[in-house]
């Protein structure tokens, strides 16, 4: 199969606090936000430069009768955002505000990581990978 992820879908309770604390903390940008009359408001961030977009879909909000509910609860994401420069990074988020744990980058044999949880308690590790 010749394909690439785009989108993910992390459930959040409050879409606006996720759509501020995406872009004012983490430092991604909004690609989507859009409200079609008779539908939910769609809202996607990600990463400056990328195609990857994150869906914040609302806690609650049904997009249909076919639309699965068992999963659409907040705080059941988890993501891993590679980077260049760990250290470098947790200390933007910090200046930013974003609570890393754990708060200083630790090294393993695979790589480098810390992490975060936003708001709903979706969970982010920040990755940078060993160099074989």
């Amino acid at each position: 199969m010749d394909a690439r992820v785009t989108q993910v879908t992390i459930v959040v309770k409050d879409q606006q606090a996720a759509l501020e604390f995406y872009t004012q903390k983490v430092g991604f940008e909004k690609k989507t936000d859009i409200a079609p009359p008779g539908h939910p408001r769609w809202v996607t961030v990600g990463p400056k430069g990328q195609e990857l977009e994150i869906s914040l879909f609302q806690h609650g909000t049904r997009t249909g009768d076919r639309a699965p509910t068992g999963s659409l609860h907040p705080g059941n994401g988890m993501f891993v955002l590679t980077v260049a420069d760990c250290a470098k990074t947790v200390e933007e988020l910090r200046s930013r505000g974003v609570t890393l744990q754990p708060a200083q980058p630790q090294q393993e044999a695979w790589g480098t990581y810390s992490g975060f949880a936003d708001p709903d308690g979706n969970q982010f590790t920040i990755l940078q990978p060993k160099k074989w």
